[in-house]
């Protein structure tokens, strides 16, 4: 049985996920902010300044109006940069109905509150919100605009809302599997963003592959402290949600945090490298929020730190490469 089925944020990500939907025949509905952007999307049936070649199917319908977008919406897709979450939402929610279910596939922690994507929802939604869940893992949009095969979690307080998602996004070439734990998916979807910034800066400064898998595996050790830390479980950061996602990120050329760390790495600056990548960075924001949830919950993250020095104090990559290769020795655990 088809659904209406809404989808808010015009991006990469949300782009290709209108896509998967309406190739599994339903009704969906891709909000843009703008609506330049939106009578782009409508002319060219294509989304060519985030996913260019990608073709929007007919059962697309495309809007910049929030009460045609959610209008007999049954469930909406938050495609939304973390940090503006909020502020898109507070314009949206007097036009939402009430029992609103919102599955969400951004990856970040809000700055200043500390929050995570969901968290943002129920905080602006309210009563209105009915369930929540975050999709998340290794699901670079360039790659499932070609049909590639890739494979991802869903993480829900709600297993009706998580099954329903599975059911209506799974295609041949996009699996997705079932995970309650909400609060590890979406701290390893943002926390990722972090390491790939170094893995970024590794490659700018010509590191080679042996600093690259050292990097990914201490980067999961010090993820997987803080989540667990938060209230995560430990055995979803060695899942598709953690370690799925934070190899791709790592190794893909086309990852926007990796492209800005790289950048950093050979020597141009933070702006510079962000006016180098044509969309939001997710992992800048992310990286001060969790530098605040590590001194939170008194957790050690190191390789964190170095890229917050990096970021936001000047610090030099290869001097924080080099200190984080002599830092004090200890046991591997």
């Amino acid at each position: 049985m088809s659904e209406r089925i809404t989808v808010i944020g015009d991006g990469g990500m949300g782009t290709i996920c209108a896509v998967m939907l309406a190739e599994n025949g339903q009704a969906v509905t891709l909000w843009s902010a703008f609506e330049t952007q939106a009578q782009e999307l409508l002319r060219h049936r294509e989304n060519r300044r985030f996913l260019p070649g990608c073709k929007l199917p007919d059962n697309i319908d495309i809007t910049a109006e929030p009460a045609k977008a959610l209008d007999g919406a049954s469930l909406v897709i938050s495609a939304v940069p973390t940090q503006y979450t909020r502020s898109v939402w507070q314009g949206l929610t007097p036009n939402c109905p009430a029992g609103l279910s919102v599955c969400s596939v951004t990856k970040g922690v809000e700055n200043g509150t500390l929050l995570r994507p969901t968290e943002i929802l129920a905080d602006v939604l309210g009563d209105k919100l009915c369930a929540a869940g975050a999709l998340s893992g290794p699901s670079v949009a360039p790659e499932l605009a070609q049909r590639h095969p890739a494979s991802v979690a869903v993480a829900s307080r709600s297993d009706e809302l998580s099954r329903r998602v599975q059911d209506l996004v799974t295609r041949p070439y996009f699996r997705v599997y079932t995970n309650r734990d909400i609060v590890g998916v979406e701290l390893a979807g943002a926390t990722k963003n972090i390491i790939a910034i170094a893995a970024g800066m590794l490659d700018g400064l010509g590191s080679g592959d042996n600093a690259k898998a050292t990097l990914v595996t201490r980067g999961l050790a010090e993820i997987t402290r803080l989540g667990v830390a938060a209230g995560a479980r430990p055995e979803t950061f060695a899942g598709l949600a953690g370690l799925g996602d934070l190899v791709t990120t790592c190794i893909s050329p086309v990852g926007r945090n990796r492209c800005f760390g790289q950048a950093i790495g050979q020597g141009k600056s933070v702006a510079e490298a962000l006016a180098g990548v044509d969309a939001v960075v997710e992992g800048v924001a992310t990286t001060r929020s969790v530098a605040e949830l590590a001194a939170k919950f008194g957790v050690e993250m190191p390789i964190t730190q170095g890229v917050f020095a990096v970021l936001f104090e000047g610090a030099d990559p290869q001097a924080v490469r080099d200190d984080l290769m002599t830092r004090p020795l200890g046991a591997e655990a």
